[in-house]
């Protein structure tokens, strides 16, 4: 408590910054860089490099108001059986693009809801992928899992095809958070949907929570948390919930009078940290946890610890194929996003382009930029001698950063020679002091929350 007038008069409830699970953020994406930049990109990729793979459904039977993604609500299969076609179609046009011998390192199915497949789409989609992209001998498999949209036919089907960790969603067990947030899923279908994950021999299981959730206290994200240990998770996710109704009209639906206040969020986040901390899992980042021995753990101990699109991961793969409407690729020139519209994305298909509608190409400033924000984000600490090993001498460049750093951001920041850490006890900060390396930031743009 002693921090929270230092933190306060820091801005720390008044900035709004990047969640910096990318640099430059999508925000600075341009129509200028898209399906040309797309195919060429991958034409060129290095066949000795393995990628990772995401793969975005945006179907949803219900769509939850606080959720930002892309997503489409829909009752019946229709559009996502022809969904799997487009995305077949947008494989092949990969296929017949990529170099030979490019093998996958990491497959992740993101949306929307992926378990709206049923078991037959769920082979069929697996296989168009692996007939593109062999898995590599080192090979890692996840599903985002709605427990009220799945069941063990499902789950079976999955681990047949090699899933090896399963993400769940569960934000708050509370009923009256859940109500609040257009997400009812009761603790024991939770349950039993864990209980089928590990009788089908799934190795980690990940929980997503969030904070800052309308009628959230520190008693109910207690009560929730209890819940979740129960299940014995390999990692946990714990987000802040981000209100930003102007890009998700949705979020239109939750009372804003509900939402916890500036102190009440930074509470429900501290005390939710601290208690998977007690419960054993080691702190990895801003938001996420893992249990000692996951692969999480062990990239944060051995300095491997990497941050992308679905933020905190082991995963060494330096470049992410996104496919499916809105996905987003990570190549080694920079970045580019299909249609986010599923009509958009599509039309794009039917008529043999690339589906890539927008992006950007990053300069050597940015790549050094980009390493050093993610640095940060990892680690709470920059080194610009270690930087330098990768970059060489223009990684000093960014010195003058540091020193605003140490400047701007006292008594939370602490400047050593070329190196600056950040205190365990301002580390809530860390958005805002990585944006001091921030060149792209375009007017008008509202971001989430820092706290």
């Amino acid at each position: 408590m002693e921090h929270m007038e230092t933190l306060k008069a820091l801005g720390l409830f008044d900035a709004r910054v990047p969640r910096y699970t990318s640099y430059p953020t999508a925000a600075v994406f341009s129509p200028d860089t898209g399906a040309s930049f797309q195919s060429t990109a991958l034409a060129t990729l290095d066949p000795k490099d393995p990628v990772s793979v995401y793969i975005h459904i945006p179907f949803c039977e219900r769509l939850c108001w606080f959720c930002a993604c892309h997503t489409q609500g829909t009752k019946t299969l229709g559009p996502v059986e022809s969904y799997i076609e487009t995305l077949e179609a947008e494989l092949e046009m990969v296929r017949a693009t990529l170099p030979s011998g490019l093998e996958m390192g990491s497959l992740h199915w993101g949306g929307g809801t992926p378990t709206i497949l049923p078991p037959a789409l769920i082979h069929r989609l697996v296989r168009a992928i692996r007939r593109v992209f062999p898995p590599a001998d080192v090979f890692d498999f996840s599903v985002e899992i709605d427990p009220t949209m799945v069941d063990r036919a499902k789950i079976d089907a999955l681990a047949a095809e090699g899933m090896t960790r399963a993400s769940i969603g569960i934000q708050d067990f509370d009923p009256e958070v859940q109500q609040a947030i257009g997400r009812l899923q009761p603790f024991d279908v939770t349950r039993a949907c864990v209980e089928d994950l590990r009788a089908a021999g799934i190795s980690s299981l990940n929980t997503d929570l969030v904070y800052g959730l309308p009628h959230q206290t520190l008693a109910r994200i207690e009560d929730t948390i209890d819940k979740v240990l129960t299940f014995a998770p390999d990692r946990v996710a714990l987000f802040g919930y981000a209100h930003v109704p102007w890009v998700s009209k949705r979020q239109k639906l939750i009372d804003e009078d509900a939402l916890p206040g500036d102190l009440s969020r930074y509470h429900l986040a501290r005390r939710a940290g601290e208690r998977f901390v007690e419960a054993g899992l080691t702190a990895i980042g801003i938001d996420h946890f893992a249990r000692p021995g996951d692969d999480l753990s062990k990239a944060l101990e051995a300095g491997r610890l990497r941050r992308n699109f679905q933020g905190y991961t082991a995963d060494s793969c330096q470049t992410l194929i996104g496919l499916g409407a809105s996905s987003i690729s990570r190549l080694p020139g920079g970045y580019v996003q299909n249609a986010p519209a599923t009509a958009a994305y599509k039309q794009r298909i039917a008529e043999g382009v690339f589906p890539g509608s927008r992006g950007y190409r990053m300069t050597h400033d940015d790549h050094l930029r980009a390493r050093a924000i993610e640095q940060l984000m990892c680690t709470f600490a920059l080194d610009l001698d270690d930087l330098s090993r990768e970059f060489g001498p223009r990684a000093c460049e960014l010195l003058p950063c540091l020193n605003e750093m140490a400047a701007r951001f006292a008594p939370f920041t602490e400047l050593t020679g070329r190196r600056i850490t950040i205190a365990p006890e301002g580390r809530s900060l860390t958005r805002m002091i990585a944006s001091v390396l921030d060149q792209h930031v375009p007017d008008g743009v509202r971001y989430s929350r820092a706290s």
